[in-house]
């Protein structure tokens, strides 16, 4: 990947041919290749396997059920039976996965922690498409959204669906401006939830 990098920025460098790109308008297009869901590879493997290998591919890390250690290699992930190991925890610092991959989410059914943390394609809807997955609304118990500028009020809001959430932690999201709608909001969606909020 570094030396892909530096080609890149080599490329980018010629000014004077007509090909020449915006290193950012690059990157953006292969992080959305590196989106693109395959439901064929998802019929093949099964949800949890094809979802590692997209989250890994995109720069996440995942935990299973009944382990502890977190996998982030993705020329090692685990093999044996396809059934075998379910996600339990998504971890996506610093990842670039974004709204067009969360159809890989959808068949997760044991996912309890997804951390969101400096994800810079990460948007509201997003978070919309998370809330209204069926599978995560009942097994998420626990979300950390930390640094993702492009998130608002009407992201944020719509985690109130994860009916079992019961930790909640926001930090650093310049684009949530009300927090006490927030917080009322929450209130009354999830009366049990634990909300901690590192908000200005």
């Amino acid at each position: 990947m570094m030396l892909f990098g530096k080609i890149s920025q080599q490329l980018c460098g010629f000014k004077k041919l007509p090909w020449s790109c915006d290193c950012r308008h690059f990157w953006g297009w292969l992080n959305a290749v590196f989106n693109k869901v395959d439901y064929e590879r998802i019929r093949d493997v099964g949800p949890d396997r094809a979802a590692s290998e997209w989250l890994l591919r995109c720069g996440a890390i995942v935990r299973y059920h009944g382990q502890e250690r977190w996998h982030k290699d993705y020329n090692h992930l685990p093999t044996g039976p396809l059934d075998k190991y379910k996600i339990q925890a998504i971890d996506a610092t610093d990842s670039c996965i974004m709204n067009i991959g969360f159809d890989y989410l959808d068949g997760l059914q044991h996912v309890e922690k997804i951390r969101l943390c400096k994800c810079h394609y990460i948007v509201d809807d997003c978070l919309e498409k998370l809330g209204k997955l069926e599978n995560l609304q009942k097994s998420v118990l626990e979300m950390e959204i930390i640094s993702c500028g492009n998130v608002t009020d009407k992201g944020i809001i719509a985690l109130s669906h994860l009916r079992n959430l019961k930790y909640l932690l926001l930090s650093d999201l310049p684009g949530v401006r009300e927090k006490e709608n927030l917080i009322r909001a929450f209130k009354t969606a999830l009366p049990s939830l634990e909300l901690k909020l590192d908000l200005k």
